[in-house]
């Protein structure tokens, strides 16, 4: 006589194994760990547009890049079009890159992660108050506000 497993026996199993497969994934979270990603990296990007932006200044003898203002701009090469994406900022966007602004400290300006690395906008904002203290913004953020001052 043959020793097997019975379908039963066999249905049972993979029960138990689909059971346990859809508690791991639930419990994972795979979109919820996608957008802390995406947010990680937009915590790094606006401390480092903002880290360029005190550098410029140190070196200017505090004078910040030409264009920042009490008024909100996107970053980007956009003509028209960046307050579609920040609301708040202006239409036009601010462009800090290449070799005349911010391109000694940093090679491109980082570009937010769902926005098409062909765009002219870059999902991030600045504006600077009365005080003086610039502030970066992430205009895409998921689910929290992102922010640096300085």
């Amino acid at each position: 006589m043959k020793k097997a497993f019975t379908l039963i026996e066999l249905l049972v199993v993979i029960a138990i194994i689909a059971v346990l497969a859809t508690v791991v994934f639930v419990a994972l979270n795979p979109t919820k760990r996608f957008t802390d990603a995406r947010n990680s990296r937009r915590y790094s990007d606006v401390e480092t547009i903002l880290t360029a932006v005190h550098e410029y200044a140190v070196d200017n003898s505090g004078s910040l890049p030409t264009g920042i203002a009490t008024s909100e701009k996107q970053l980007g090469s956009c003509t028209t079009g960046g307050a579609t994406l920040c609301s708040g900022a202006a239409d036009a966007c601010l462009d800090l890159s290449g070799g005349t602004l911010l391109g000694k400290y940093l090679k491109t300006i980082p570009v937010d992660p769902q926005q098409a690395a062909a765009t002219t906008t870059t999902g991030y904002s600045v504006i600077v108050d009365s005080n003086g203290i610039v502030t970066i913004r992430s205009c895409s953020a998921e689910g929290v506000t992102i922010t640096a001052s300085r």
